[in-house]
Parts: C-alpha cells; sequence; structure tokens
C-alpha cells in the first residue's frame, strides 16, 4: 500500500466528515470526541438503548468499546450492532481489557459471535483472549507475553473472519491472508490515556469513507501514528499533558506531505 493511497484515504475523510456512532467507555468520551473533530470527522455519543439502533444505521461506521463495562451498555452495544449489520454500517470493535475478568472476557466473546464484526482493534492480551488464546493482562493493559504478535493476528483474522489489528511499538494489520505492519507511532502514546480508544474511532472514521477495510486501517494506523511523532517532537519534554493537546492540533494539521515523508509501512 502506497502512502499516495493513504494521502488520498485521509483527504476522504475530511471531505465527507463521516459520522462515527462510539459506545465507548466514560474515561474516553471527551478526548475521543475531540480527536475525530480534530481528524475531520463527526463524533456522536449515543447509549440509550431506546436511540442506538437508529444512531447506528445512519453512521458510517460504529465504534464498540467495553472499557467501563455495565449490562445496560452491553445490552445497547448489541441493539446498535444489529442495527449496523442490517444496514451495512461497518462495526469496529476494541475489546478493551479482554481477559482481565472474566465478565469481560464473556463479554467480548459474546459481541464477536453475536454481531458481524468488520475490524477488531486490541494489544496482543486482548486480542488472544477473544479467541481463546493465552496471554498476561494486568488490568486494562497487556503484560510483556511471549508469543508472535504477526501469528497471532493473522490467526484471530482467519478464526474469525474480520480484519484484525494488534497495536504496539509496531502495529500489526491483518485480514488472514494480507499482513501489513505499521512503524509509526511514539511511545509517549502510553502515558496518555484513551489514546488506543480514539484510535479505534479514527480507525472507523477511515472505515466510513473507504470499502477495503485493509486499506481503510492501514491508512489510520498511519495516519495517526505520523501524527503522534509530529506532536511528540513539538513538545519535546514538556511530558503528556502537553503531549495531548499538541496530539489534537496534529490530528487537524497532519498532511499528505507528512505522511509521504515520514508514513513507514511494511508488507509481509
Amino acid at each position: 500500500m502506497s502512502n499516495e493511497q493513504i494521502e488520498s484515504t485521509l483527504e476522504k475523510v475530511r471531505q465527507q466528515n463521516p459520522l462515527v456512532h462510539n459506545i465507548t467507555n466514560v474515561v474516553v468520551t471527551n478526548f475521543t470526541a475531540n480527536g475525530l473533530l480534530a481528524l475531520g470527522a463527526s463524533p456522536v455519543m449515543a447509549y440509550a438503548r431506546e436511540e442506538v439502533a437508529d444512531m447506528a444505521k445512519i453512521a458510517g461506521a460504529l465504534v464498540l468499546n467495553i472499557g467501563t463495562l455495565t449490562q445496560a451498555e452491553i445490552e445497547a452495544m448489541l441493539i446498535a450492532g444489529k442495527s449496523a449489520n442490517e444496514h451495512g454500517v461497518p462495526i469496529i470493535f476494541d475489546p478493551v481489557g479482554a481477559g482481565a475478568t472474566p465478565f469481560r472476557t464473556k463479554t467480548a466473546r459474546r459481541i464477536v459471535e453475536e454481531l458481524s464484526i468488520s475490524i477488531l482493534r486490541g494489544n496482543a492480551a486482548e486480542i488472544a483472549n477473544v479467541i481463546g488464546e493465552e496471554w498476561t493482562i494486568k488490568g486494562v493493559d497487556a503484560g510483556e507475553g511471549t508469543g508472535n504478535t504477526i501469528e497471532l493476528a493473522q490467526t484471530a483474522a482467519r478464526k474469525l473472519n474480520i480484519t484484525v489489528i494488534i497495536t504496539g511499538k509496531d502495529d500489526v494489520v491483518t485480514d488472514g491472508q494480507n499482513t501489513y505492519i505499521v512503524h509509526n507511532g511514539h511511545s509517549i502514546l502510553t502515558k496518555v490515556t484513551g489514546t488506543g480508544c480514539l484510535l479505534s474511532s479514527v480507525i472507523g472514521a477511515f472505515a466510513a469513507v473507504e470499502k477495503d477495510l485493509l486499506h481503510a486501517t492501514v491508512a489510520a494506523l498511519t495516519t495517526y501514528g505520523v501524527a503522534a511523532e509530529i506532536a511528540a517532537n513539538q513538545i519535546e519534554e514538556a511530558g503528556p499533558g502537553s503531549f495531548q493537546i499538541e496530539f489534537l492540533n496534529q490530528l487537524s494539521k497532519v498532511s499528505s506531505e507528512d505522511i509521504r515523508e515520514l508514513g513507514k509501512i511494511t508488507q509481509l
């Protein structure tokens, strides 16, 4: 996949201003909304069971995130997801903390079983636990682990027949047949809560304008990683608070030239 294709997809997001319906966690709602707005998408956070089906069917993408899980939220996710499936709206699922507790793990597996998910994004531990593989997890963060993340992503993609992303120092993206590694990003992302959750919603924005989900996902990851690198360079040693603000700035400013110069992708 070329950087030119990524640039073109980013421009589609900014021109089309897709509506991204997020059922996400209470920790990240504000940051997610601001990040989508900065990028050029249109966020909506609708959780009520009475309206989620109607909202999901008019959205460009539906993002489900189980970070702060409740029974009412599970029900809303399933209602919204079934509506999205009926109306051809792609679903991005972020199984935050799958493996940390039986409740989370059971819920994550139920969502992938009952809904037709388009894209699954998580760290290695979360993806492993969704498909029943062993991997250590601490709270909602991945442990060190010793497995091969490329093989894990490919196994999950084939087992679930979806596009899978495992994020880490390098991000693995695969549909089970074609696999890419995106080398962009910065370690300071791990010091700001919600950067992974926002990434899932950004992937939703790209999936809303690009039907090739592998293409959309690689474009989203590259754009996001490049913006993070530029933001980190801008703030130098100021710290994660300054980074969070500058990252929003760079999501709005990241350009075709930036992607052409800084985008780093490997196809396996």
